[in-house]
């Protein structure tokens, strides 16, 4: 095999063999767990699904971070509609 440099990850001298990374630098970057991932992957701790659209966060996460709030939203508004609906009760004739 041709010498193609040393791992460009840092601290490490091992023989690079792709993408300019030893083997086990490579094995983490094909799992995204290196600076530079593979593909872009969901910002979110330890997750590693590919981003949803625009946002930095896969769809899952997403929509736990997003869904929420807009159910908590309308779920807050749905009670009190029905209550200025009521009709105010009539008083007694005298």
């Amino acid at each position: 095999m041709a010498n193609k440099g040393n791992c460009k990850a840092k601290d490490c001298s091992r023989e690079a063999i792709g993408k300019g990374y030893c083997r086990m630098h490579f094995r983490l970057w094909k799992a995204g767990e290196m600076p530079k991932p593979r593909y872009k992957t969901c910002t979110f701790e330890k997750c590693h699904k590919i981003r949803s659209g625009t946002s930095s966060l896969c769809e899952e996460h997403f929509k736990a971070k997003h869904g929420k709030a807009a159910t908590a939203a309308s779920a807050g508004a749905a009670p009190e509609a029905p209550a200025a609906e009521a009709p105010a009760p009539e008083a007694p004739a005298s």
